[in-house]
């Protein structure tokens, strides 16, 4: 089993460089046609059955049978899904300059400014974050105090 690296091994449908016929279009329609249907049709099945009744009761929040003590509203702010965005965005960074990396032959130079202005917008964001205070890890920054928070004591 030996492979020859020659065009011979690749499908004949990868080949086409023409225009999608008419009957890709038509594949492609049933195929959306048919997959909203399948999404009309559970939206319409789950919202059919039982009772829709609402009483004061069911609209007080469930704290698994424990009476509320205090609102739901954070006095603190809470950190965390700051670092979970951040990990996101820079984590899609890496992505785009791996994919660059990749081809970075095939894109020569203006590939090479691209992904340098892409790298720059980013870092002024984070250059950004930093002066407002996003990246201090506590409830006492300017970040938090210009967002509108009080300190409390």
């Amino acid at each position: 089993m030996s492979f020859s690296g020659g065009m011979g091994d690749i499908p004949s449908a990868a080949l086409m460089t023409g225009p999608p016929s008419t009957q890709d279009f038509i594949t492609l329609g049933l195929y959306v046609g048919m997959a909203l249907f399948v999404v009309v049709a559970l939206l319409f099945l789950a919202g059919g059955p039982g009772r829709k009744t609402s009483t004061p009761i069911k609209d007080q929040p469930y704290e698994s049978g424990i009476q509320p003590s205090r609102p739901a509203k954070l006095r603190e702010p809470v950190p965390f899904y700051l670092v979970a965005i951040f990990f996101v965005i820079f984590d899609v960074e890496v992505i785009f300059i791996a994919s660059w990396a990749v081809a970075y032959d095939l894109l020569g130079w203006s590939g090479f400014i691209n992904v340098t202005v892409f790298i720059l917008i980013l870092f002024l964001g984070l250059v950004h974050l930093w002066k407002v205070g996003a990246l201090d890890w506590g409830g006492s920054s300017r970040h938090w105090n210009k967002a509108g928070s009080k300190d409390h004591d």
